[in-house]
């Protein structure tokens, strides 16, 4: 095996792929919303429990962070994440008492996931 063959090898399983934030808060989203998909279609409803609470616990974190004085968002756009938080809070005790379905969770995610994309155009 010559040198180069060497640092190749060597440096390969170092150049494993860097995630942003949004990347990653990204893939957070993706997966929780594939969750409730999967177990809405399904009629699954421990598993909707489950991804239930997965979501109230981002959208909990994502609230936290949007309202800290210290968040680099704009202002108008941490208060719509934090409206859209708490309509993830009022809903979801919905859809667990039977009462809707957890579609509106979906979309909300869906447009977050869009928006972390940079598919959203600013107003």
């Amino acid at each position: 095996m010559n040198a180069l063959n060497m640092a190749r090898e060597a440096y390969s399983a170092a150049a494993a792929p860097i995630r942003s934030e949004r990347s990653t808060e990204y893939q957070v989203f993706a997966k929780i919303t594939q969750k409730l998909r999967s177990a809405e279609s399904r009629g699954d409803f421990p598993s909707l429990s489950q991804a239930l609470h997965d979501n109230r616990r981002l959208w909990t974190l994502l609230a936290s962070d949007v309202a800290d004085p210290g968040n680099g968002l704009p202002k108008d756009l941490r208060a719509r994440l934090f409206y859209l938080a708490e309509f993830v809070f009022h809903h979801t005790s919905k859809v667990l008492r039977g009462e809707a379905k957890a579609d509106a969770l979906i979309e909300v995610n869906v447009a977050v996931m869009r928006g972390l994309q940079g598919e959203a155009g600013e107003p």
